[in-house]
């Protein structure tokens, strides 16, 4: 007996979906630079080194996708800056996932660039998923994934 073909499992799935709005490396790297506190396009450029006419873009995109807001901050010139919605601010945890895996299995020779500190207990952070209801950590091992409300059997 052949193995059922799952590949229509797929259609719709949430991590492509995701992927098609952050899942190009300037997104990526914008938002980053927003978690950190940076605002203003002029920051966003130097920070990145990054192509104006593709900052801009970028930003444009991000704001119509409802991850930024652009607000302005004067009026003569007319200037705005850009601020994370509550949208964006849930990507946090992607961004230092990344960040996390980037410095372990892509280590800089000079150690991590960028730490995180928690300002509650002043101890900086070993990030890890866990589940809200028990409080274990998530890993590929220990989850395993089901249908969902949105699967469509096509079989």
């Amino acid at each position: 007996m052949g193995a059922a073909d799952l590949t229509h499992r797929f259609d719709g799935e949430s991590v492509g979906r995701a992927l098609e709005l952050v899942g190009e490396r300037w997104t990526l790297l914008i938002l980053r630079e927003a978690f950190f506190g940076v605002q203003r396009f002029g920051q966003f450029a130097r920070n990145l080194n990054i192509p104006r006419p593709t900052l801009s873009s970028r930003l444009r995109m991000l704001v119509v996708a409802g991850l930024l807001e652009r607000v302005p901050y004067s009026r003569d010139p007319e200037r705005h800056e850009y601020r994370l919605t509550d949208a964006g601010r849930e990507l946090f945890a992607a961004i230092v996932v990344l960040m996390r895996w980037g410095d372990e299995h892509l280590p800089s020779p000079d150690g991590a660039p960028i730490v995180l500190r928690h300002h509650t207990c002043g101890e900086l952070v070993d990030p890890r998923l866990v589940c809200v209801r028990c409080g274990d950590e998530i890993t590929a091992r220990n989850v395993t994934p089901e249908a969902g409300p949105g699967f469509r059997d096509q079989g």
